[in-house]
């Protein structure tokens, strides 16, 4: 979010899969990325992947070359994903509304115990190519119309090894030995969002990770003394891809205008985002389990022709106010958002670099949401290039 890194920065992702997508613009250069760390454009960082990241190495290697370290992804584990969303539907009418990256089978194969990391890769192929067997065989009996060409799969497995194994380090050392040597700035990049969480999400419309702050330090094997900064990026309004409960949602012109104004597609899957209101019943949770130091608020350009701005400031049930967000998907979905409403500024914000340079409505705005949330908006993004930012402190 308009760091600049300073020389010996380490940028590193710590959890989730290439299911995530970041959109990143720097000097008008557009640039996606899914698994690597958005810090790798700068030539002074060291990027590194966590542990608690799964990898697709195809999928990697496209990545480096279009635009690494535990835990794997293969094809049929994004075969599987697949198919299990074709039983969802077929079996309750409904489906997660997955990316189909393999992100659910792999973390399942993780959970059972029987996955296969980065360090059994580069180690010893055969005793590898063991366990692959098993895997893939564990996969068939499951799914018996799963096709896998498991030689196929081995041989380029193979063919990888000599390419990623000079990349591959102990994160465990690599992470103390960054913390503990001459000083560094380090930024750690989540991947998906507070409510995409396993734990704290809108289970079971999720992912299948830790993408709140404590995935940080076990996807990462960092102490959590060694927390600093924790910035929360929120936009100026709410979005969701795929499916669940989502309370401020407009289905409508408005809703319409924000997707078309704030382009608003997966990064991954090319959908269209859902879009509604800033809902703070939902930045209020995120913010207890995170906890916030500072929020990068990004995308307020996008409300320039708005003439009035809603924020949803409370849910209600059955006419009483809930002092809290529901875990239960059912009950989320009935809540009724309360509304605080804003006089727009229809006026064009993009080349403000200043907060006072802000029209006032824009500025009451950020002023609202910090005082209701009591955490400081440290940035505003009022476009999508690098320079488009204003700093506060």
């Amino acid at each position: 979010m308009g760091m600049r890194f300073k020389e010996k920065a380490v940028n590193q992702r710590d959890k989730g899969g290439n299911n995530a997508g970041h959109t990143v613009v720097v000097d008008s250069v557009e640039y996606d990325f899914h698994l690597l760390p958005s810090g790798i454009i700068n030539p002074k960082v060291v990027a590194f992947i966590g542990n608690g990241v799964v990898i697709h190495l195809p999928g990697l290697f496209e990545e480096a070359e279009k635009n690494v370290k535990k835990g794997k992804v293969f094809d049929f584990h994004q075969a599987a994903d697949g198919i299990q969303e074709q039983q969802r539907q077929e079996q309750a009418g409904k489906n997660l509304g997955t990316t189909k990256k393999g992100i659910g089978p792999v973390y399942s194969s993780k959970a059972a115990r029987s996955g296969l990391r980065m360090c059994d890769l580069v180690s010893d192929f055969n005793e590898f190519s063991e366990r692959f067997k098993v895997l893939a065989n564990q996969y068939k009996s499951i799914y018996p119309a799963l096709e896998i060409d498991i030689e196929g799969e081995l041989k380029r497995l193979k063919g990888y090894i000599e390419r990623i194994k000079p990349m591959v380090r102990d994160g465990v050392y690599f992470m103390y030995e960054a913390l503990h040597g001459p000083p560094k700035k380090i930024l750690v990049e989540g991947a998906n969002a507070a409510l995409l969480d396993i734990d704290f999400g809108t289970y079971p419309f999720v992912t299948s990770s830790n993408c709140t702050v404590g995935g940080v330090c076990t996807g990462l094997g960092m102490p959590p003394q060694n927390v600093g900064e924790v910035y929360g990026v929120v936009k100026a309004y709410t979005t969701r891809v795929g499916i669940g409960a989502f309370p401020t949602e407009q289905n409508n012109e408005i809703g319409e205008l924000l997707q078309t104004r704030g382009k608003e597609v997966g990064v991954t899957t090319g959908r269209k985002r859902r879009c509604g209101w800033l809902d703070l019943v939902l930045l209020r949770y995120a913010h207890m389990i995170n906890g916030f130091t500072a929020l990068a608020l990004t995308k307020l350009d996008i409300l320039d022709v708005f003439p009035e701005i809603k924020v949803g400031i409370a849910y209600k049930l059955d006419d009483k106010t809930i002092p809290h967000f529901p875990a239960n998907q059912e009950v989320l979905n009935k809540v009724e958002v309360q509304y605080e409403t804003f006089p727009g500024w229809k006026t064009d914000i993009s080349n403000a670099r200043t907060f006072d340079e802000l029209p006032v409505n824009a500025q009451n705005y950020v002023r609202f949401i910090e005082m209701e949330l009591g955490v400081p908006v440290k940035w505003i993004g009022v476009g999508k290039s690098r320079e488009s930012m204003i700093q506060l402190f």
